[in-house]
């Protein structure tokens, strides 16, 4: 812990610019959850779990995005080139934070409403240093959120392209990744298709 607190050292990143191609082409971030647009859910959860600053990383339907969320306090990132897929919108993301003063980021997919802030805050708590890599883990196999310090953000942004995101970087440095168990508190389905529309409530 430093004197601001990993809640300040920590930004929340939430990828929320995918176009949902499988949902009939609707924003993912506007899907309704709760009463409310998706991308609101996945701030709330990064918020309940100790990430006092998130940034939001918009794509398809930015502007609707803008106009019928409440995302008060976050910094929103537009990602232009969002359809070559959410390794674009991890390299917008990673840029935005570039002068914050932020050591790491914690990176969540807003089509992930089942993991909420115990699995947050439990990743949260692997961060150690601007050199630490974790990831959420479910029966061993890793998932999100996972937490990127800012020693590996250059290397995440240089190898993160099309729909893998930090999948690659990952794999490259796999012995120093921290994997933190939240099977016991999150589910980890996404919101890819019709059929998943059940999980939203």
């Amino acid at each position: 812990m430093t004197e601001h607190g990993d809640g300040d050292e920590v930004v929340g990143l939430v990828l929320a610019a995918g176009g949902g191609r499988r949902l009939g082409g609707r924003p993912k971030a506007l899907l309704p959850h709760r009463g409310r647009p998706l991308v609101e859910h996945a701030v709330g959860v990064l918020r309940a779990g100790g990430c006092a600053r998130v940034h939001v990383v918009l794509g398809a339907g930015a502007d609707a995005v803008r106009e019928r969320a409440s995302l008060p306090g976050c910094v929103l990132v537009d990602n232009p080139g969002w359809e070559e897929g959410m390794g674009s919108s991890l390299r917008a993301g990673l840029g935005s934070l570039a002068g914050s003063g932020a050591r790491a980021a914690l990176v969540s997919l807003v089509d992930q409403p089942g993991i909420g802030p115990e699995a947050v805050a439990r990743v949260l708590a692997a961060y150690a240093s601007p050199s630490t890599l974790a990831a959420a883990a479910y029966a061993g196999e890793r998932g999100h959120p996972v937490l990127f310090g800012a020693a590996h953000w250059a290397g995440i942004t240089a190898s993160a392209t099309g729909d893998r995101g930090a999948r690659a970087y990952l794999k490259a440095h796999a012995d120093a990744v921290a994997l933190v168990e939240c099977g016991d508190v999150a589910r980890a389905y996404d919101i890819d298709t019709e059929a998943d529309l059940v999980h939203l409530e």
